[in-house]
């Protein structure tokens, strides 16, 4: 890599070049953003996650730019055209938009209006009139008036029309026009006449302008789905008037007849051929931003989601409530294995209560059920009302689900390997129970678009989302641990270094030869070979297995030092992991090597505090307001308890018991300014919110999270 491509890539990262070259090649050799993060802290100086997966962005980006310089190169050489100047200003350059420029007088056009004018032979009175050194533009065209140009008015038209193209080709035209744009473009919305009643959700935007600097992600996304569903029309574009007056300042160089002639050039340039450019630029270029914000929306709700506090391996009862046809209920082992399923009708139009309370309490005393998970959907408030008032022969604690993606689940491949003798009600009912004990390993078995905590995630580019989205499972996954011997194969795949073929491998390796009694293990399963067992081995736990080590963030590569300190204390391993004093005791500095620095050994130290401790939180039970069951039920003023279902860069989603989901605008998430609603609240976490705004024909809840509202 350039010295100069890693310079740019710390600049555009904000670090220093020795961490971005570094980091670019240990990415290079293979190893992934979790393992660089965690075990190769001294060679990065620190950087983080988010900060190394820049970097690897920034890589790829770089390396489109070399291949699009080469392919530009290659193109204009094989016109003939390719200078020295022009062969050095290109490898030169690392901006797209710049080397577009150069590229643009040499890319292949469709016949244009300027093509057919050259071909009539019309350029060089187009130069002569460019040069605005002679006013007598008639008698110049004259000379041109033969062949298919029947007129000097043709020959001046033609001639003008090459012009106005030179005029769009121009690297400073563009840049000034680009610079009015960037500081005064205004993004237009209008609704396609006739469409005002199929587009009613797009109300907000039939007639609406704002400058496109301040246009939000939302909005634009918005805009933009509007106009993909053909309801609405928009346009982005700057003041005429002025880009005309700036483009005349460039190319109108007097006060003549030629110059009145280029003077119209400029302007049929601009109104034909540059805004029409510029303003696709402006739209691409937005979009662009408008994903990535909303990408960076979807990321943060999706780590949230996956992060979210587990049950652990209880015993659990599932189910997927329906009012027609029943409640689906299964039971699942601490384990996640079905049990038991069998459906319940307590609820209209069937009323069997007293049937379906007794089965719900044989079930419970049968199958040893310690925690309960409804699912939030159709008849969820109902079930929960009637499980909450069933009486136990013993205490289970019941938790209301999200079942966002359970039916994507259900109707899976994925599902169908695991339950293929069970039908799809049976499965989504097990996918509500697993979520319950834990969201992570349930959950990275469904598209992570399906599973609910997006904004316009259908419309943003999706090798971006997708690409993003899977860096975020991958976080998530490295950062808790998998433990080798239970996972399966969906959740190992998103181990450091293992890939869908490596994870069926360690599957298939366990069926045959039973649990991994140690990491060293890994090594004979097939396609695990030195590298993929140094960026994988750190992240996955052996609970009670040969060396207790198996089961912590200790890597491998770092258990002779562990070893040395265990030894210079004079005890075992396992004793030194006990022994909180004789850990808090060790001088560190006398273990640093040229390898192993002071940032890694302080992990070690902090692992060996809380090791095989799953990072997460634990689950808390949560209840609605008893008396609040639809929008009927609610009043302004009110103050519910409520979980937060979705975070947007508006505001924030919260369900307090009702099919409709209330909005906590980012205007009423506190009394001081917010600038990111992440800043106040929590994917899943539960809060107290004031109803402030009714509105049944549109059938949205206003909220507020404001202090000053709440202790009202």
């Amino acid at each position: 890599m350039e010295q100069e491509v890693i310079g740019l890539i710390a600049k555009s990262c904000g670090i220093e070049n020795w961490q971005a070259e570094n980091t670019l090649k240990l990415i290079e050799e293979g190893a992934t953003v979790p393992f660089i993060s965690r075990y190769r802290k001294e060679r990065t100086g620190n950087l983080d996650e988010l900060q190394i997966g820049a970097v690897a962005d920034a890589l790829e980006k770089f390396k489109g730019i070399r291949e699009r310089k080469e392919a530009v190169i290659k193109n204009i050489e094989k016109q003939g055209k390719l200078t020295d100047e022009l062969r050095a200003r290109i490898s030169k350059s690392w901006d797209p938009v710049e080397i577009e420029d150069i590229y643009s007088p040499f890319k292949r056009k469709t016949k244009t209006r300027a093509e057919a004018a050259r071909e009539a032979g019309l350029e060089p009175l187009a130069k002569m009139i460019m040069s605005q050194g002679n006013g007598d533009v008639e008698n110049m065209a004259l000379k041109f008036v033969k062949g298919k140009v029947e007129s000097t008015e043709d020959a001046i038209k033609g001639a003008k029309d090459i012009i106005a193209e030179w005029v769009s080709e121009s690297e400073a035209a563009k840049r000034i026009i680009r610079g009015v744009f960037a500081r005064d473009a205004v993004i237009e919305s209008k609704v396609v006449k006739g469409k005002e009643e199929e587009g009613e959700k797009y109300k907000d935007y039939f007639k609406r302008s704002e400058p496109l600097r301040r246009c939000s992600s939302h909005r634009l996304l918005a805009m933009r789905r509007g106009e993909s569903e053909k309801i609405l029309s928009v346009s982005i574009s700057a003041d005429k008037e002025v880009c005309i007056e700036k483009l005349a300042r460039i190319f109108v160089k007097g006060n003549n007849e030629s110059s009145r002639e280029v003077e119209d050039a400029v302007e049929d340039s601009y109104k034909r051929l540059i805004s029409t450019s510029i303003e696709t630029e402006f739209a691409n270029s937005s979009k662009e931003k408008a994903d990535k914000e909303a990408i960076k929306v979807f990321s943060e709700n999706l780590r949230q989601l996956l992060l979210a506090p587990p049950l652990g391996q209880k015993r659990v009862m599932g189910i997927d409530p329906g009012f027609r046809t029943g409640c689906k209920v299964v039971c699942i082992d601490a384990q996640g294995n079905l049990l038991h399923n069998e459906t319940i009708y307590p609820h209209a139009p069937h009323n069997k209560e007293s049937i379906a309370r007794r089965s719900i309490q044989k079930m419970v005393e049968a199958y040893d059920i310690e925690a309960i998970a409804i699912g939030n959907g159709t008849a969820s408030r109902e079930t929960e009302h009637f499980i909450a008032n069933t009486r136990y022969d013993r205490e289970v604690k019941v938790f209301v689900v999200s079942e966002n993606g359970a039916s994507i689940y259900s109707a899976s491949k994925v599902a169908r390997e695991e339950f293929p003798d069970y039908d799809v009600t049976v499965r989504g009912a097990v996918s509500i129970a697993r979520r319950l004990m834990d969201p992570l390993a349930e959950l990275v078995k469904i598209d992570p678009k399906s599973i609910g905590v997006g904004q316009y995630q259908h419309d943003v580019d999706q090798n971006s989302l997708k690409k993003a989205l899977d860096a975020v499972v991958e976080s998530c996954v490295n950062s808790v641990g998998v433990d080798v011997n239970t996972a399966s194969r969906h959740l190992l795949m998103y181990v450091s270094g293992l890939g869908e073929q490596t994870a069926q491998n360690i599957v298939d390796y366990r069926a045959q030869n039973g649990p991994f009694k140690n990491r060293k293990e890994l090594l004979k399963v097939s396609n695990i070979g030195n590298k993929t067992f140094e960026q994988c081995a750190g992240f996955l736990r052996i609970r009670n297995g040969e060396n207790p080590l198996d089961n912590t963030a200790v890597h491998p590569e770092s258990y002779d030092i562990v070893t040395k300190m265990a030894k210079d204390n004079g005890e075992s391993v396992e004793q030194f992991i006990a022994d909180k004093n004789a850990r808090q005791s060790i001088n560190l500095d006398k273990y640093v090597t040229e390898k192993t620095g002071l940032p890694t050994l302080k992990d070690i130290m902090q692992e060996l505090d809380k090791p095989g401790r799953d990072p997460r939180k634990g689950v808390k039970v949560f209840s609605f307001n008893e008396n609040v069951k639809t929008m009927d039920d609610l009043q302004t003023g009110m103050l519910l308890p409520g979980i937060v279902t979705n975070i947007t860069n508006f505001g924030a989603f919260v369900d307090v018991g009702i099919k409709e989901n209330g909005l906590v605008h980012i205007s009423q998430m506190s009394d001081e300014f917010v600038n990111d609603p992440n800043q106040v609240v929590r994917l899943q976490q539960q809060v107290i919110v004031k109803v402030i705004g009714i509105d049944k024909e549109r059938k949205r809840v206003q909220l507020s999270l404001k202090e000053s509202d709440i202790k009202q």
